[in-house]
């Protein structure tokens, strides 16, 4: 294949990256902890932990772990919002030579116990906020050991005592459980300061994390990740990044890390590409508090704001975001969703900074795609493939298309999975012989290499045979000044086998459906103009804050 992407990439960066220069993600991060053992690592609540006590905490946790009897590659799950516990346990698990296994904290009984059987954890960390959970199914798992994490227990003193008194008491954030043979996260620290962690022999092609993904659109999956994809992409994350980012300057990069740390986009991008650079990451526990939100942003001159949509769409629609200082910020990253033009532009009228979009999955650890990290302008399109990269354009018989032309796109690269965990089936599915991921998604590839998303193919919508894509018409919808954001779906329709129905947020408390509907007149062809549009106060999404169409869908379903 030629990689006619290379043409378009910034100056300086480099088309290949090398994946085995660490004999793990061990040897990364412990290279980080001493190089950078005087900065400040993690901040929460305003509780620093500096790279030497991040080194020391998950040294005393992985040898706890290693001292419950765990063998090489065990899995521990762990299940908590984003807490100073988090990234201690990381390293912790890492170290000690297992996976992890991040795990949603609001997932439901039924999808955690199905997670933890189909991963076969037999540890997990959870903060106490959701131990209730843990214990509905824990008898029916492999679990053996629990350690219960508490929000306030690393903020250290007083505070930390206060915090746990109003989460516990005033805010009742903790229901009742009882996990009897579960130990304390500071009593487990506390124990394994007096232990040894053993080094353990980890090969690069080792599961490092298992990402369980297709829980929003069939059963999920546990994507199996090595050291060396997550290496890889932190890597590649670098390599892309340094167009934005002045090599000469040595000044510490400060990273808000709003989104949760068990989804693979915090994960690499804040979480481990932070470490590598030596960053400062902000955690945000809550970032559906968004005054909260504003008002950490306000503590930092910050540097770098990986978010979805909806967040930076909420942000920008908030009357004491503009008053933030941006003079640091220098890339403000889109995944995990489509960027919305109307977004982008408020964001970057308010901020300076264009969002710059990007692409990935959990199987692609997750980076595959993304805008060059010095654009200043909305491109529309997921960018350009990342270094040690190729995207091929599949047609349902899986050979390539035409330039220009819409198939799957197809990813090969260092940061793609080995398959899914313990279901060789369903790999089967999505890797081609020759080493390419199927992803699921329509796109096009255009002349300079750049890609654009067209829809997901289960998303399409079939209007009288004509395919309509929800992503174009929620983009031209979002624009109107009366709705703060939507979600497209297919319904049925007896006439022409499926209508578009489109469920609005209003900014615009006076909008009405007919105005609404007279401007997508303007706007779209006759097939691709709604014909139902129902207001909401909110949409249905996922942690992260992506929007779920298949929930939506499956409540027309209910009601047809």
């Amino acid at each position: 294949m030629e990689k006619i992407w290379l043409q378009s990439y910034p100056p300086g960066v480099p088309a290949e990256i090398n994946p085995d220069q660490y004999r793990s993600l061990v040897h990364l991060l412990e290279e980080a902890f001493q190089k950078y053992a005087d900065r400040n690592a993690y901040v929460c609540m305003d509780k620093f932990l500096t790279y030497a006590e991040l080194d020391t905490y998950s040294r005393q946790l992985g040898a706890f772990l290693q001292s419950r009897g765990l063998k090489k590659g065990a899995r521990v799950a762990l299940m908590m919002p984003n807490v100073l516990q988090y990234p201690v346990a990381i390293a912790a698990v890492l170290r000690a030579g297992y996976t992890v296994v991040n795990v949603n904290p609001l997932y439901t009984a039924r999808e955690l116990e199905h997670q933890l059987n189909d991963s076969g954890s037999e540890a997990i960390i959870v903060l106490e906020n959701f131990a209730h959970t843990l214990e509905q199914v824990l008898s029916k798992t492999a679990v053996k050991h629990i350690i219960v994490a508490s929000m306030g227990e690393m903020l250290g003193g007083l505070k930390g005592l206060l915090v746990n008194f109003v989460v516990r008491n005033v805010k009742k954030m903790v229901p009742a459980y009882s996990l009897p043979n579960a130990m304390r996260f500071k009593s487990a620290l506390s124990h394994g300061s007096r232990m040894k962690l053993t080094p353990v022999e980890l090969h690069i092609n080792d599961p490092a994390f298992l990402q369980y993904t297709g829980g929003t659109t069939g059963v999920s999956k546990g994507a199996t990740l090595s050291h060396r994809n997550v290496i890889a992409n932190v890597l590649q994350t670098e390599a892309w990044s340094s167009a934005a980012l002045d090599p000469d300057n040595k000044e510490q990069l400060t990273i808000i890390c709003a989104l949760p740390l068990y989804h693979i986009f915090a994960l690499t991008a804040c979480a481990l590409w932070g470490t590598r650079m030596g960053g400062l990451n902000v955690l945000v526990p809550n970032p559906r508090d968004i005054p909260g939100l504003i008002k950490e942003l306000g503590k930092y001159k910050f540097n770098l704001l990986p978010a979805v949509n909806t967040l930076y769409n909420a942000l920008v629609n908030h009357p004491d975001f503009a008053r933030l200082d941006f003079s640091g910020l220098k890339i403000a990253n889109g995944g995990g969703m489509a960027v919305q033009k109307s977004v982008n532009d408020k964001w970057q009228q308010a901020t300076g900074v264009s969002i710059i979009e990007g692409y990935g999955l959990s199987e692609t650890s997750p980076v595959a795609t993304c805008n060059r990290a010095d654009s200043t302008a909305f491109s529309g399109t997921i960018g350009l493939p990342i270094p040690s990269t190729e995207i091929a354009i599949l047609d349902d018989d899986g050979n390539e298309v035409a330039l220009g032309q819409a198939g799957e796109i197809a990813i090969r690269g260092p940061q793609v999975m080995s398959g899914y965990w313990n279901r060789p089936d369903e790999t089967a599915k999505v890797m081609t012989a020759d080493g390419y991921f199927k992803s699921g998604d329509v796109g096009i590839m255009d002349e300079r290499g750049y890609v654009k998303i067209v829809d997901r193919k289960k998303d399409m919508i079939l209007v009288s045979g004509f395919n309509v894509y929800p992503n174009e018409l929620e983009a031209v919808i979002a624009a109107h000044p009366g709705v703060l954001e939507c979600a497209c779906v297919g319904v049925p329709d007896e006439h022409s086998g499926e209508a578009v129905k489109v469920f609005v947020v209003r900014k615009d408390p006076n909008l009405t459906v007919e105005t609404l509907m007279a401007y997508c007149k303007e706007q779209f062809t006759g097939y691709k103009r709604p014909k139902f549009i129902e207001f909401r106060d909110e949409l249905p999404k996922t942690n992260v804050g992506k929007i779920l169409r298949r929930a939506l869908r499956d409540e027309q379903k209910v009601t047809a």
